[in-house]
């Protein structure tokens, strides 16, 4: 019954108030039969009533509670502008310090300046900074007005009915109708869907950037809604968690009237930026609103840091402080002994109103702070704003720059953090994911063992191997394609090309393909039409060739299924058959994967097709071969079929018929392409057409042969690549997958015919138990059955234990069990990702205790998390395996020549993935990370004892190799090892990689192993970490950049790569297809890892150079200047006066001298781009900090020293003894600096256009075109003395100009010395790069090869290493190995005493290898000989025998894991 209208609120209250115990459900992890009264804490829970008659005044209380859904990503108000900002610019030091100085000189007897002279520097640079804040803000203001008016249906009380409102009138616990195609408002509980299974598609782009959809469930017991749902009927109350940022998390339970609980999850929570699709009409309660959505707590905005040179900017400021402190005490202690001097008082000294003269310590000290008030101009405030002026300039250019710009992702280049421009020219470390980074993440299914039987896809691996342009005359494939295949044949472009052996796969076929939106009704709320493009299914991703010795077994598992029933249900066996059944409907049921039709594009099928057996006529036979003739492709037919199968065969009794209705269901998917070479393949799969073997391979031509009659093609759409890429071989074979809802899940077999299975449960894939279940009712034996798909080291030590079966069955398994971890080995050096598949069978009383358990596990709210994966661990065990797939995941176009230009400048590569340790040694190879020619260390090890005696291992041969050494690199105070170690048996030693697992991670971290960690890997020219957790690739960058104070960048694409990247100094986000969660929390983001080789060593390079010498340039040219009035003090008493007009001093900085370095930090270039990218090596100039370190800055002190002495005493020496004024000498004086400092920025810049040639010119015009109008009018400007006509005069004395020509050649003359013996004599590679830049084109590149060809390494000798590839060789000396069976070197596998032994099933393997490894005597100090074991060797005849030995093992017991070295 319904609660009353205030019962509810006051027992709430009540309970809240004597603060009741929680109730058992909520401190036990399953829910207590006792039915006791609700407790609610206000401080960790959330409360929700609905917004209707019975709750109303219930809901009115509860709501003010919580926050509206307006949304403010404003920072300023109309009123708190003006406070708020100055208050933010005032938090940076400088600018307190020059407000400090405005205050100083408005106290008379510090008086320098006028005091509006004074303020008006700080005021232009508050305000530029100002408007600047004021328009960015003001963007950000209407972009929020815009989203808080947008329109949603909410449901009001009174009118008893949707009515239209606006966000931003949305309240917590209201309930909100939302109909496709419409943005959510706010974090939303879904109640109802017009879906019949109790569906909703969401579309997360808007969150997370991901195009694949995903499902959101209603909540149980609110699905079978017949009607539309009914607000007034909802009497339940809400108990949910806090607000947290967490977006793939939430719990919470619904209370319902007589006390029983359901609970829900985050499959029924809509987050509030994500778009509806495929449903019509949802209905849900708001749970979280405005910024307490997920969405807007993980909107952090863009990120701002400190660069390097910005913190050794603010260093040298502190050096200037000193320096101004200390030419202030010279002023000070001269004003003294000059005022010292006068036997009386002088008439300039005048006392105060009673007549006192000031002391002369008190007038020293008003003279300090007096002096400081002069020199204030020596700590460059307009640097700050010149700064954020050059670096906007510099994004302006990264920006536009059309190299890195993505045409098929049609994305350029984003700068999220716009104040770290340059620290991009100064990397030093690059962690980088592997997934999705340095491959594509489109994952293309490659082999696959069943029971222990290999088929290993060779045509399909043809296809994929050297994809090609199609040639545009091949008029032969392009005449058909406009005609439907069969089936056999239409597996794709590529399967008919690779049959035909003509045509290769394009490149671009893997881009995006345009899709048509479909028209559905929309509503008045905020909208988003046009659904994007579906995710996982280009054509290289979707199109598998089946291999032909496993057709012939899925034929047989076709008949085994047809010969079930509910009658004889399935034996437990292990015979091909039935494996080979129950493994590809694994594939095609065990994943998310949603279907839906190009008919209505994204609609998801729910109702499987017909099912009917029917006939074959002849006429239809006649048909087929009518159209084999006609397309010229019999050849495809008879390389389909086993060649053992004849045709009779293949018109067997068993083949399965189809009938027009049959027909209506089968279609094809024309893949082909146009006549001028271009691609119009379809984003679409075959729908139910049957499969490729010999028989069906008929059937569906004779299905397609009737024109006309083909259905709509049927789409998937996965969360994921590899879900997408196991339906698409799954479907290769004809066991396809239809139509898929909550309750069932149908797919159609090879013969035609269609099983729908019942979904029993769920257990979504998850990063903690790294695998998926479902739990099915077979249709045919309604036997219970668990099919799990997982990583391999997770489901291998889930198996069976198989010594509880017979002695025969024992053997059988543990032999496939062997094989198929052989296989697995294989697959991971051939750099393929691994899934192994496993099934389960349950009895109905083993399910039924089970699916209890779950329930209540689900209702829980405190313990949730912990119960639900101890339920998943009570059902996911005591597996049988099936077999194992491999998914190759390409590499990306230019990543190997990114990598090794990336090494050639100095940049570390480290590796940080979640893989498999095989796959990412191989995938290293591939990518040039690893040679063959290095030594690799292997570390896999939990014991710290064990950890520790390898680091000192490995760090002793290491040593050995390089010899002693001086470290010539420094991070920040921390030596590296030399690039160029000394030369060992006449030749350069092996460069060293590192692979280490996340387990050995841990034992490194907690035995406080880091230093010796971090000083064998300074050794390593690569760094592999595998298995690694977010957290630990964290851990690993912070570790690096803390304790080595190296410059760190980390570049990922997924969500689980946010906290490297958020870590690193400067974090990259690749806008791949994982999303775009690593994008939002980067500094940077592109489009391809490729982009990362022009971002750094020419952009980098660029934007460090600029800025660095920019920087340098603003100390020079402020210390210049303010020295020419520190050396008039020993002229004028030391009295803090000037002999430059006050208007002048201003504008020398503001105006005169302002536009010059602009130009010159945003336009010039030291180098080409041509020759930074042909000699990466050019970019360790940023690494070491030539440009701006501290020998640069004291230089350019000195000179600007020097150069301000000739700038006042060439015209002081010139005029001495004459009768000029005070300004007719700072006239000349003022002159001369200006030419000298503009001159002396002439000499820094490298590349001279009309822009720098104008701006110089300009500027020197502009101080004359100023100066004569300010002096003609300034009559009474600064009385009693006034600089009138001053420079008219000036203009017309032939003095001024000698002296004006002559003093700035004087000044510069021991700087363009310096430039020239540098540029003559000096050996820096940026001064002869720049000599090779200058030359004509075809000497230029002459220069570079024979740069080049001086710099490679001369090459070890072969009978100093091994040579077997791809693994890497290990030297003889050191390092010895033999096989005694087998010829081919072996990489070390040790086995510590202790440590966990090698797999139980291994020893029973007859194909296993019986190779040993035999080491050195130093070794077997620390290893124990006789525990080694080598395991997962092959055989002679096996695919790839030079394979290494592997280290790996999943199969293994609790005491002791594998080293290995």
């Amino acid at each position: 019954m319904a609660l009353s209208v205030d019962s509810s609120w006051h027992q709430w209250q009540w309970r809240v108030r004597d603060a009741l115990p929680q109730s058992p459900s909520e401190a036990t992890p399953l829910l207590s039969p006792e039915k006791g009264r609700q407790s609610y804490s206000v401080t960790q829970q959330r409360v929700v009533f609905p917004n209707n008659n019975a709750f109303h005044q219930d809901w009115a209380k509860v709501s003010r509670r919580y926050p509206g859904n307006r949304i403010c990503t404003a920072k300023y108000t109309l009123f708190t502008f003006l406070p708020h900002n100055l208050l933010e610019q005032f938090h940076r030091w400088a600018n307190l310090y020059f407000l400090f100085l405005v205050i100083l000189n408005w106290v008379p007897s510090m008086e320098v300046f006028h005091r509006e002279i004074t303020m008006l520097p700080l005021a232009i640079v508050l305000f530029v900074i100002m408007v600047k804040d004021g328009v960015e803000d003001f963007k950000k203001h209407c972009f929020d007005r815009e989203i808080n008016c947008s329109n949603i249906q909410i449901y009001e009380r009174k009118e008893q009915g949707y009515m239209q409102r606006r966000w931003k009138d949305v309240r917590v616990g209201d309930f909100i109708q939302m109909q496709c195609n419409e943005i959510i408002p706010a974090d939303i509980l879904l109640l109802f869907s017009s879906d019949p299974s109790g569906i909703c598609h969401l579309e997360t782009a808007n969150l997370d950037g991901e195009t694949n959809l995903k499902q959101r469930r209603v909540v149980k017991g609110f699905s079978q809604q017949e009607v539309q749902f009914q607000p007034e009927r909802f009497h339940n109350t809400i108990i949910c968690e806090k607000p947290n940022n967490h977006l793939n998390r939430f719990r919470g339970y619904m209370e319902h009237p007589d006390q029983t609980r359901t609970g829900f999850g985050s499959e029924s929570l809509l987050l509030r930026g994500c778009t509806i699709r495929n449903t019509e009409v949802a209905v849900g309660i708001v749970i979280y609103a405005g910024h307490e959505t997920k969405a807007m707590l993980n909107n952090s905005g863009p990120r701002y840091k400190r660069s390097k040179i910005e913190r050794r900017m603010n260093m040298d400021i502190f050096f200037c402080i000193g320096l101004l402190f200390l030419m202030c005490l010279i002023g000070a202690i001269g004003h003294g002994l000059w005022n010292g001097t006068f036997a009386e008082h002088p008439p300039f000294d005048v006392p105060d109103a009673k007549g006192n003269f000031l002391p002369l310590a008190l007038g020293g000290f008003y003279m300090f702070l007096t002096m400081i008030i002069l020199l204030q101009v020596l700590i460059p405030i307009s640097l700050y704003v010149s700064i954020e002026l050059v670096k906007l300039g510099q994004v302006f250019l990264l920006h536009n720059d059309l190299d890195l710009y993505d045409e098929d992702t049609d994305l350029s280049i984003q700068c999220r953090a716009l104040n770290i421009t340059e620290d991009l020219g100064q990397i030093q470390y690059i962690f980088s994911d592997k997934t999705g980074t340095l491959t594509e993440n489109k994952m293309v299914f490659r082999r696959c063992t069943i029971m222990g039987s290999e088929y290993s896809h060779q045509e399909n691996a043809k296809r994929l191997e050297t994809p090609k342009e199609l040639d545009s005359d091949s008029e032969e494939w392009t005449q058909y394609q406009g005609l439907s295949f069969p089936a056999c044949w239409d597996q794709g472009p590529a399967t008919v090309r690779d049959r035909g052996g003509s045509q290769p796969l394009r490149r671009s076929q893997s881009a995006r393909v345009p899709i048509q939106g479909h028209s559905r009704q929309r509503s008045v709320g905020r909208c988003e039409i046009s659904p994007p493009p579906v995710a996982f299914s280009s054509p290289i991703e979707k199109d598998v060739t089946p291999d032909k010795n496993l057709l012939t077994k899925v034929q047989d598992a076709a008949l085994w299924l047809e010969s079930l029933s509910d009658t004889r249900p399935a034996k437990p066996s292990l015979s091909t058959a039935s494996s080979v059944a129950d493994f590809f409907l694994a594939l095609t049921i065990c994943n998310s994967v949603m279907v839906s039709t190009t008919t209505e594009p994204r609609q998801r099928v729910t109702l499987p097709p017909s099912t009917k057996a029917l006939g074959t006529s002849l006429e239809k036979i006649q048909l087929l071969f009518h159209r084999l003739k006609l397309l010229s492709l019999s050849q495809s037919f008879s390389s389909t079929a086993p060649s053992d199968v004849g045709l009779g065969e293949s018109l067997g009794t068993h083949m399965p018929t189809t009938d027009s209705e049959e027909r209506d269901d089968a279609s094809v998917c024309s893949g082909g392409y146009s006549t001028d070479g271009g691609s119009k393949s379809s984003t679409w799969e075959q729908g139910d057409i049957p499969g490729v073997g010999p028989d069906a391979c008929l059937e569906a031509g004779l299905g397609a042969a009737a024109p006309g009659l083909a259905g709509p093609e049927l789409c998937y759409e996965a969360e994921s690549p590899d879900e997408a890429a196991l339906v698409h071989a799954a479907h290769a074979y004809s066991f396809t997958l239809v139509s898929r809802t909550p309750e069932q899940v149908t797919v159609r077999l090879p013969q035609g015919t269609c099983l729908t299975f019942e979904v029993l449960c769920t257990l979504d894939f998850d990063s903690v138990r790294k695998r998926m279940s479902v739990v099915v009712r077979h249709p045919l034996t309604h036997e219970i059955i668990v099919y799990t798909k997982g990583a391999d080291s997770v489901i291998m030590d889930l198996l069976e234990d198989p010594a509880r079966a017979d002695t025969d069955m024992e053997r059988k398994v543990r032999k496939i069990q062997a094989r198929t971890q052989k296989h697995l080995d294989l697959y991971a050096r051939d750099g393929l990702r691994t899934l192994c598949v496993a099934k389960k069978v349950l009895s109905e009383e083993d399910f039924q205790r089970w699916a209890s358990f779950r329930h209540e596990a689900e209702a829980s709210l405190t313990n949730r998390d912990e119960l639900l994966m101890e339920t998943a661990e009570r059902l996911e065990n005591q597996l049988t395996l099936l077999g194992a797939t491999g998914i190759e995941d390409r590499l990306q176009e230019g990543v190997p020549d990114t990598i090794s230009a990336l090494r050639e400048a100095g940049i570390q590569l480290w590796v940080l993935t979640g893989d498999k340790q095989e796959t990412a040694v191989n995938i290293a190879y591939s990518c040039r990370l690893l040679d063959q020619a290095d030594t690799v260390y292997s570390i896999n090890t939990e014991s710290q004892e064990t950890c520790e005696s390898i680091l000192n291992f490995a760090l002793e041969e290491v040593k050995q190799f390089h010899g002693p050494q001086k470290p010539d690199r420094k991070h920040f105070g921390s030596c590296l090892p030399s690039e160029t170690p000394p030369p060992t048996l006449g030749a350069t030693a092996p460069e060293v990689g590192l692979v280490i697992d996340g387990k050995t991670l841990n034992t490194i971290s907690q035995g406080k192993l880091e230093k010796k960690f971090l000083e064998l890997t300074q050794y390593c020219r690569s760094v592999l970490c595998c298995r690694s957790t977010p957290l630990q690739k964290s851990m690993l960058v912070k570790l690096v950049r803390d304790r080595l104070r190296a410059m760190t960048l980390s570049i990922g694409d997924g969500a689980n790569d946010v906290s490297m990247i958020q870590a690193a100094d400067i974090g990259i986000g690749i806008s791949g297809q994982e999303g775009m969660q690593a994008v939002m929390s980067s500094d940077f983001a592109i489009s391809r890892f490729s982009h990362l080789k022009k971002l750094l060593l020419v952009h980098g390079h660029w934007c460090y150079s600029r800025l660095a010498r920019m920087v340098v340039y603003y100390f020079y040219k402020n210390v210049c200047y303010v020295n020419l009035l520190f050396w008039y003090q020993f002229f004028c008493g030391f009295s803090g006066s000037t002999m430059i007009d006050y208007w002048q001093m201003i504008f020398f900085n503001l105006f005169f001298t302002s536009l010059p370095p602009l130009v010159f930090g945003i336009l010039d270039k030291d180098l080409s781009m041509e020759t930074l990218l042909a000699l990466p090596e050019l970019y360790k100039s940023g690494q070491n900090s030539e440009c701006y370190n501290p020998w640069t800055f004291w230089l350019s002190i000195v000179d600007a020293f020097y150069q301000s002495l000739v700038c006042f005493f060439i015209p002081y020496l010139t005029y001495k003894g004459s009768d000029i004024d005070v300004f007719t000498f700072g006239t000349p004086v003022n002159t001369i600096s200006l030419a000298t400092i503009l001159l002396h920025q002439a000499m820094e810049m490298k590349t001279w256009t009309i822009i720098h040639g104008l701006v110089l010119i300009g500027s020197f015009l502009m101080y004359f075109v100023v100066s004569l109008v300010y002096n003609a009018t300034c009559v009474t400007c600064n009385s009693p003395t006034n600089p009138y006509w001053v420079m008219e005069d000036q203009l017309s004395e032939p003095t001024f100009y000698f002296v004006c020509l002559l003093t700035p050649v004087v000044a510069l003359l021991p700087r363009y010395f310096f430039l020239s013996l540098q540029g003559t004599y000096g050996k820096s590679p940026i001064l002869r790069a720049q000599k090779i830049d200058k030359l004509p084109m075809d000497k230029r590149d002459l220069e570079i090869q024979s740069w080049r060809s001086r710099q490679r390494p001369v090459s070890v000798p072969r009978e100093a290493r091994s040579t077997h590839c791809p693994v890497p060789p290990v030297p003889e000396q050191g390092f010895r190995a033999s096989t005694p069976k087998s010829s081919r070197p072996t990489k070390r596998d040790w086995v510590l005493p202790g440590e966990r032994g090698s797999r139980d099933h291994i020893k029973d393997d007859p194909c296993s290898g019986d190779s040993s490894v035999t080491f050195s005597p130093r070794e077997h100090l620390l290893l124990d000989p006789h525990r080694m074991v080598a395991s997962g060797a092959y055989s002679g005849g096996q695919t790839n025998a030079n394979w290494p030995l592997s280290g790996g093992s999943h199969r293994r017991s609790q005491s002791s894991p594998p080293l290995t070295v």
